[in-house]
């Protein structure tokens, strides 16, 4: 099969199982499962949507819900590696070891694109994703629930949570690098009412990508975490937590391309220097308390503390116009302590009413996030390198000793509501709005933004939906602040999105879920600054008349296809542009392919033998804003195996996974001067006791 044909394969044979849907009765059979797993890779419902736990096929919006058993079955180590399985989203950078992505074309914000169960999330490295339960994605404008955030979309995490049966897993796994994780996972009951759940994970990680003296990165993790239920009545559920990541790597801002999109120079080749590195610690520490006030309402309030410390030392190279291999470059060394303080408060009043015959799912809420952040940071000389010559030692500063702090702060609060209506059998109504508040230093913001939904029901097992969503990110000043400029003291509003999405679920069997959606995007209100000519008492005018648009098709299924075989695969048609811009006008953003395609799949060969393979393609995607260099399109094939046994009572999973089965060489994420480069085949090998 051609690459370029693969995604509408995809979209064909699912689009075939759709069509399935509409001619089949309501009265659809239910078939017992026979293989030797449950049917984990089916989602019925999704918390991050609604805030409630509202069925996906009474939900008037596109999500995707990646399990936890894919997250094992793929041995998952990234959250990237896990968001590879929804076609919506694609990689960016991964420079200054932190991850980068793009939802449905549009880059998502480090402190507005992420949430950790329903608390905004300060995303500015690689997330623990060993204490994830799922991975909800959002789709479309979602500041109605949660505030201030980007027009693609939010990542909700959901952790792990305490269980009364007891669990306890060991795993250990390595691969050809000599890379190793070692994790525990244990549960249960600690006291009548009082149960418990841990993760432990120590991670060691080798790299092939090399600096120039030979050495090769790598990466040291730590993650701990903590989480405590106790029923103190039968009505009221208090939840605690803590968890801790200690993660320390090598610096690698990525590779360098030429104007034809090739790499410059060998794909090893990382432009730090070997002493350059990244040294986080993350703290979260919070409670959550639910508490049922009737049979039909309920009251949950969440607290989240989140403290983010990083040292990054760089060495910061700077690469030179039309640079060849071996030519010199300058690096300008820094050392640098940054400390956010992310902390987010909510309280939900949901409950269940009928009014005229019509029954209302209702949310009432309250939301808050304050924000601050401090910066340290002292610099070197510049250094003049050239390959081939020894590599400057490390220069002898410290950001200590800087006796400034640049700080930053604001907090901003939200008041929502949502209802969704149930007139009968096949019509529902759901809608809702919010009110929001920043307050921040010369750029206080008020916003208030809608939401509206409709579904029909044809039957019990299919929605069609049409669905109205808007979204904010509140602009960095309340007014316009350039002399020279005709608009001088304009006030600024925050930038805007709204969405209009048309789409269709299918419950194709009891254990197969087929959604597609069509979405057009707009995003405007971005600052486009023109020159003025020959006008002597100003020299440009400034303007909020930005306008960014992103148009396209998915369609995706997830469930079981029959007794053993089971999968999870989505497509994307993205036509993405900047139709009004002062830079960028009727050009495509960075890292935003047309085609974007992604298989996962598992066949249970036998009791003991589970075989899955996966499919994942991106199309071409512009590397440049200017539009001028692309990197090409690319498909990697994955595959692997577990094979399940018992040792004196003890259940033992060994897993094999081979990425990149066909070494295809390929280029994922960043620009011109930080393109990450796609890894090359590679075999892990996990072995997992559960006692």
């Amino acid at each position: 099969m051609k690459i370029k044909s693969l995604p509408f394969a995809i979209s064909v044979a699912l689009s075939s199982l759709s069509l399935q849907a509409f001619a089949e009765s309501a009265d659809i059979e239910v078939i017992q499962v026979k293989g030797t797993y449950f049917n984990d890779y089916k989602v019925t419902d999704a918390t991050g949507a609604t805030r409630t736990n509202t069925s996906l096929l009474e939900t008037p919006q596109s999500i995707t819900v990646i399990p936890e058993t894919i997250i094992d079955e793929q041995l998952a180590t990234t959250l990237g590696e896990v968001l590879s399985n929804d076609a919506s989203l694609s990689a960016g950078s991964k420079q200054r070891n932190r991850e980068v992505f793009n939802s449905r074309g549009f880059q998502l914000s480090s402190s507005t694109g992420y949430l950790r169960d329903g608390h905004q999330h300060w995303s500015h490295y690689q997330q623990p994703i060993e204490t994830l339960s799922r991975v909800e994605v959002i789709k479309g404008p979602a500041s109605i629930l949660y505030g201030q955030s980007a027009p693609g979309g939010l990542i909700n995490m959901v952790t792990k949570k305490p269980t009364a049966k007891k669990l306890l897993d060991l795993g250990f796994d390595t691969d050809l690098n000599g890379s190793t994780r070692f994790m525990l996972d244990a549960g249960g009951e600690i006291v009548q009412d009082i149960n418990y759940r841990t993760v432990l994970v120590k991670q060691d990680v080798n790299y092939t990508r090399e600096y120039q003296n030979g050495e090769q990165r790598n990466r040291d993790r730590f993650l701990g975490s903590l989480a405590l239920d106790y029923q103190v009545t039968d009505d009221l559920l208090v939840n605690v937590y803590y968890d801790q990541t200690n993660d320390k790597a090598g610096l690698d801002t990525g590779a360098w391309l030429d104007a034809d999109g090739k790499v410059i120079g060998r794909d090893k080749t990382i432009y730090d220097f070997s002493w350059a590195f990244t040294d986080i610690e993350v703290n979260n520490i919070g409670a959550t308390a639910s508490y049922f006030i009737t049979d039909n309402w309920s009251v949950k309030l969440g607290y989240n503390e989140q403290s983010f410390k990083r040292q990054r030392f760089e060495s910061s190279p700077s690469r030179p116009e039309n640079y060849s291999v071996g030519d010199s470059y300058d690096s300008k060394p820094y050392d640098r302590f940054d400390d956010w303080q992310f902390k987010t408060t909510y309280l939900d009043l949901t409950g269940e009413i009928e009014i005229a015959k019509t029954q209302h799912q209702l949310l009432f809420g309250i939301n808050r996030l304050d924000y601050s952040y401090g910066q340290l940071r002292t610099k070197a000389g510049t250094v003049n390198f050239t390959p081939g010559q020894a590599e400057p030692t490390r220069p002898d500063i410290s950001y200590k000793t800087d006796d400034s702090l640049y700080s930053s702060e604001y907090d901003y609060y939200g008041v929502y509501f949502q209802d969704l209506v149930t007139f009968n059998d096949n019509w529902q109504l759901m809608f809702g709005g919010r009110y929001d508040q920043q307050n921040r230093k010369d750029a206080n913001n008020t916003s208030f933004v809608p939401k509206f939904g409709v579904l029909f029901h044809p039957n019990d097992d299919a929605t069609l939906y049409i669905n109205y969503s808007e979204g904010f990110e509140p602009s960095s000043s309340d007014t316009l602040n350039n002399t020279d400029d005709k608009n001088h003291g304009m006030k600024l509003d925050a930038v805007t999105s709204k969405q209009i999405e048309f789409g269709a679920k299918w419950q194709v069997t009891d254990r197969l879920l087929v959604d597609t959606a069509v979405f057009d995007i707009e995003k405007s209100g971005t600052l486009i600054t023109e020159d003025i000519i020959d006008n002597p008492d100003y020299k440009t005018i400034t303007t909020q008349s930005g306008l960014q648009r992103h148009k396209g098709f998915e369609v995706s299924a997830q469930g079981a296809v029959n007794d053993r075989f089971f999968l999870m695969a989505s497509s994307m048609y993205l036509d993405a542009v900047y139709e009004k811009d002062a830079k960028y006008q009727g050009k495509r953003p960075v890292d935003a392919p047309k085609l974007s395609a992604s298989i996962w799949s598992r066949y249970e060969a036998t009791e003991q033998l589970a075989i899955n393979a996966g499919i994942f393609y991106q199309g071409e995607r512009f590397a440049d804003t200017a539009n001028n260099i692309t990197k090409d399109a690319y498909t990697r094939v994955d595959l692997g195996a577990t094979y399940k046994t018992s040792i004196n009572g003890i259940a033992v999973d060994y897993r094999f996974n081979i990425e990149n089965l066909f070494d295809t060489e390929y280029l994922a994420g960043g620009g011109t001067n930080n393109v990450t480069i796609g890894g090359e085949r590679m075999a892990r090998l996990e072995i997992k006791a559960s006692f």
